[in-house]
């Protein structure tokens, strides 16, 4: 089972974000958590909702959550998914 980490920055990318998205966040978070397998990634992957990013250095993927981009990776020896970023659409990929 797969374990959710913050990087400490994403503490301040959700001090730009109003109170019911961050709640709505934190919820799609753990349900993605709860439910993380490879099966589970690959119909969110199938159905559009993740994307591996091009173009890094290390291996990294989008999560959409409404017109938010949850940018992560996996660690496979810790069992942890690891959040590096947390941004809307507009923000995601500068």
């Amino acid at each position: 089972m797969y374990k959710i980490d913050f990087k400490p920055s994403v503490k301040k990318d959700f001090k730009n974000i109003n109170i019911a998205d961050i709640h709505f966040i934190r919820n799609s978070l753990h349900e993605f958590e709860k439910n993380f397998s490879s099966i589970y990634e690959k119909s969110l992957i199938q159905s559009g909702k993740i994307k591996k990013l091009q173009g890094k250095k290390e291996t990294l993927y989008r999560l959409k959550l409404r017109s938010f981009r949850i940018v992560y990776k996996k660690l496979d020896e810790k069992l942890i998914i690891l959040i590096i970023k947390v941004t809307t659409r507009e923000n995601a990929y500068k």
